[in-house]
């Protein structure tokens, strides 16, 4: 899609100081864009950030402002709206653990924020909102999955009230971004680093992956595309745990392995699609749309000759995507700029 749609446009970005956002900024700053907006409730990080980009882009940081805020709270969120075109609504907890210890939360931020933002930016006539999802909102076993398919049920729910003329509401849901903050990349370079065997919950544990890049293009595709209440998957590949373990250790250095278990609330297998959604789904090439469910609550007024289907054949998961071996899981892993500049410190080292 030609940036120029955002050509002078401001664009807010809630969670902005994660990963997501920082790639965001990477892809728009040095385009037309009018000004990008930084939403987060973390005051170092922001300056932290401020600060990285006035050194790098100095020309081109005063697009950058920040808001301090949380989407807990619906005024700051009003106050960071106001004037803006368009959304990427990023802010989540996202961590399975913590989550399944402290649900409400998980509760507070992922839906009631998510509300949040949401009525905000319908009452200031913003014009586009893409909302990040996970898979782990399809078929739910944790607190953090729960969480975050309620918050697309407030989506969708939202997506209804308001003409698409007016804000156009949409959604997309991907896999594990690799590299992104508390995923299991770092966290195995880590502990090589140190000399300590990787932990590995179960080899055969099967994950989606996306670089950052990808998972902007997703949401670029879902702001093109949209229509009232959509979903977006994208198509994805995959690796066991086992697999992408011996990848990172190509790269990296053996130091062993030790499999420590599942943790709190984890699936052997994720799922972007679920069998249900399968059946009002779009293919449309690299992505998959799933449509809104446009029925109202006169459920009476439907009636249905024939038989009636209620799911497809089958989900689409991290088990029967295309699943990668040792290399081109390296090759993957290797697009990733976290990956990059770890190689780079450990040539110097």
């Amino acid at each position: 899609m030609s940036e120029s749609v955002f050509r002078g446009k401001t664009l807010l970005i809630t969670g902005g100081t994660g990963s997501f956002g920082n790639t965001v900024l990477k892809h728009f700053l040095t385009t037309d864009i009018g000004e990008i907006r930084i939403f987060s409730r973390d005051e170092k990080k922001q300056d932290d950030m401020r600060h990285f980009y006035q050194q790098k882009y100095p020309e081109l940081a005063d697009k950058i402002r920040f808001y301090i805020g949380d989407v807990r709270e619906i005024d700051g969120v009003r106050s960071a709206v106001r004037g803006v075109d368009y959304i990427f609504h990023a802010a989540a907890l996202k961590q399975v653990p913590s989550c399944e210890f402290f649900p409400m939360e998980a509760v507070r931020t992922n839906v009631v924020g998510t509300d949040n933002v949401l009525t905000a930016a319908i009452d200031a006539g913003v014009k586009k909102v893409v909302c990040l999802s996970t898979d782990k909102a399809a078929y739910p076993i944790n607190a953090m999955g729960i969480s975050k398919a309620m918050m697309e049920k407030v989506i969708g729910a939202k997506a209804r009230t308001v003409k698409a003329e007016d804000t156009t509401i949409c959604c997309t849901r991907y896999g594990n971004v690799m590299c992104s903050r508390g995923s299991v990349i770092p966290l195995f370079i880590d502990q090589i680093r140190a000399g300590k065997p990787i932990t590995i919950t179960d080899p055969e544990m099967t994950r989606f992956l996306m670089n950052l890049d990808e998972a902007v293009d997703l949401v670029m595709f879902a702001f093109e595309h949209a229509r009232p209440g959509d979903l977006f998957v994208q198509k994805s590949d995959a690796s066991t745990i086992g697999v992408l373990a011996q990848a990172v250790q190509q790269l990296f250095g053996d130091t062993g392995t030790q499999i420590i278990g599942t943790r709190h609330g984890e699936k052997l297998f994720e799922t972007l699609m679920t069998r249900e959604e399968r059946l009002r789904s779009e293919d449309m090439g690299d992505y998959f749309r799933v449509s809104a469910d446009g029925r109202d609550l006169n459920y009476d007024k439907f009636f249905i000759h024939g038989q009636v289907h209620t799911q497809a054949d089958e989900s689409y998961t991290s088990h029967n995507t295309r699943l990668l071996d040792v290399q081109q899981t390296v090759d993957k892993i290797l697009t990733t700029d976290y990956v990059q500049q770890a190689l780079a410190e450990k040539d110097r080292a």
